[in-house]
């Protein structure tokens, strides 16, 4: 059948595709990469010029992965395992936008990616059972299913603080970083923030700033990362046994491999205790919260682990107050851990200054600083290390709406509801890989991605095989999931404190709990739902869709849409 445009001049839509895919970071990288080899066709719509999502954009100095590189890897290609060489136990991220530079050129994945590309609406199609996006350029596409791989950390949280746009030096924000270096050189500096960003970024401009001024509201947990070159002959012994790192890795909490500590540090003798939580302070990295299996939902094996990294601040920094400013009193581990390269060390500087504004918050931005408690702190470039609107903010950002035309974001309205952080009830043939509800941000990435993209990539083909092409999770299941969710979420530490995993750094936002915390028994329940013929899932036959001047037909034909996906 030849194809005529005269066909869809109904649709408005400028092009067709089996599968949209909304982002062109690791996700929408590997999920291209699974749905060609099925046979269907797929396009990437990207709103930056280049691959790399969290990679593209955080390109502020000291940016790093806090997973170590050999770990933060694809393993889906034995060959791309081993021909890649890492050059630092945590990889900087111009070494993994480079890695993700080579994946898009590997496997050729570039000829179906669109850049500067932002999908601004996604419109479920009652009628023809398709889903309409609606993209930056103007174009709109038809597609029968939409996967956003649209990241957890994607989407910058900008504080809402007076008089921010009457700045006048430089602004950065560490999320939408300038893609040329920038060079703090006889600069004063004022950074707001002391998370994981700052933590990273404070120690490289401090090296080079005439002044910083660190202003922070909240002090946070870091480990040392211990960081340094890795030699040919390391890499080399940790690939000969990659299938047996990366098997040790899938029994893990956040499937790294760590040697976690099956032990409770309650039941643990104090000496013995210690020098388990000095092991793996040398050791750096998260596996600190390894040490012992009780740290995240015993508060008081917690408060051990907190003491004795309290007790290592102090040390390191030698003016007892600013010591006391940056010591957590916190749960530890409630909010991300973060690994740090001298940080604590940082503050023993002449030039940095702490500012804290715990009890007295930023009044104001004037065009040269800021004001705290009536005081003006002096400086001329302002880093905002803010953070980011977390799991949910590129979702929200895009006007999705479902059955009905609901809204997605009028749906979690009191805070995100998915199926296994992979599906939302009325809003069939849409899938997030990462998202609310899985263990995204509580694991090690790039495995959760791999797992969320093989299972999409499965069920898109099951149900192609059994022509029920619609595929929709039942609100039961969604409702069942979501409190197993907040049950066992709530019998651990994680919200406890105010942190972004709960949305509370965004003004506004819901204070729900967001990732699940614990990855083996999440992909055990994902593998079960398959194994059942995707329980807790509709599928369904296509609607029965007019064509015109050729009667009616079940869905569009095979030969208009181009592949067995239809």
């Amino acid at each position: 059948m030849k194809l005529s445009d005269s066909r869809f001049r109904h649709t408005g839509c400028d092009d067709r595709v089996d599968v949209a895919i909304v982002g062109a970071g690791f996700a929408g990288l590997y999920m291209l990469h699974r749905l060609r080899g099925l046979g269907f066709t797929a396009r990437v719509y990207e709103r930056a010029d280049g691959v790399g999502g969290t990679w593209h954009w955080n390109r502020y100095p000291g940016a790093r992965c806090d997973i170590e590189s050999m770990q933060y890897s694809f393993q889906f290609d034995t060959a791309l395992e081993q021909e890649w060489e890492w050059t630092e136990r945590y990889a900087a991220q111009p070494e993994i936008l480079r890695y993700a530079n080579h994946v898009a050129d590997r496997f050729d994945l570039r000829r179906d990616i669109r850049f500067r590309a932002p999908v601004l609406a996604a419109t479920w199609e009652e009628t023809t059972a398709r889903w309409v996006l609606r993209i930056g350029s103007g174009e709109r596409v038809r597609a029968r299913y939409c996967v956003m791989a649209t990241g957890c950390l994607s989407i910058p949280n900008t504080p809402r603080i007076e008089g921010l746009e009457s700045f006048a030096g430089p602004r950065y924000h560490t999320g939408e970083w300038p893609h040329d270096p920038v060079d703090f050189s006889g600069r004063r500096v004022g950074v707001v923030g002391t998370g994981s960003s700052a933590i990273q970024a404070i120690p490289i401009i401090a090296e080079q700033a005439k002044r910083l001024y660190v202003f922070q509201r909240t002090p946070n947990y870091a480990v040392p990362a211990h960081n340094r070159p890795l030699g040919r002959a390391e890499q080399a012994e940790v690939k000969k046994h990659y299938p047996e790192m990366r098997a040790r890795a899938k029994k893990t909490r956040n499937g790294v491999d760590h040697s976690p500590n099956p032990a409770s540090a309650v039941e643990t003798a104090e000496e013995e205790r210690i020098a388990e939580f000095e092991s793996r302070w040398s050791t750096g990295g998260l596996g600190f919260l390894g040490a012992f299996s009780d740290l995240l939902v015993d508060h008081e094996a917690n408060a051990m682990a907190a003491e004795f990294v309290r007790s290592k601040i102090r040390r390191k920094v030698e003016d007892p107050e600013v010591a006391r400013l940056l010591t957590p009193r916190s749960t530890f581990g409630c909010k991300r851990l973060c690994v740090d390269i001298d940080y604590f060390e940082t503050f023993n500087r002449p030039n940095v200054t702490l500012v804290d504004v715990s009890r007295s918050p930023i009044e104001r931005i004037v065009p040269g600083g800021l004001v705290v408690d009536g005081d003006v702190y002096a400086f001329d470039t302002l880093v905002l290390a803010t953070g980011f609107d977390a799991m949910t903010g590129a979702l929200a950002r895009i006007d999705i709406r479902g059955r009905g035309g609901i809204a997605l974001k009028d749906k979690w309205r009191d805070g995100p509801r998915m199926y296994l952080g992979l599906a939302s009830a009325g809003f069939p043939n849409l899938f997030a890989i990462t998202g609310p509800g899985s263990p995204s941000v509580l694991s090690n990435m790039l495995p959760s991605i791999e797992q969320h993209v093989d299972w999409i990539a499965d069920l898109l083909d099951y149900a192609r095989k059994h022509r029920r092409p619609i595929v929709e999770a039942t609100a039961e299941a969604e409702d069942d999931w979501v409190a197993h969710v907040n049950d066992v979420a709530n019998r651990t530490v994680f919200p406890s404190c105010n942190s972004w995993y709960l949305g509370a750094n965004v003004p506004g936002k819901p204070r729900v709990f967001m990732p699940y915390p614990r990855m083996p028994a999440y992909v055990r329940k994902c593998d079960r739902v398959a194994a059942r013929g995707y329980e807790g899932f509709e599928l369904n036959e296509a609607p029965v869709v007019p064509s015109p001047g050729s009667g009616l037909v079940r869905g569009l034909p095979h030969a208009i849409e181009g592949s067995p996906a239809a």
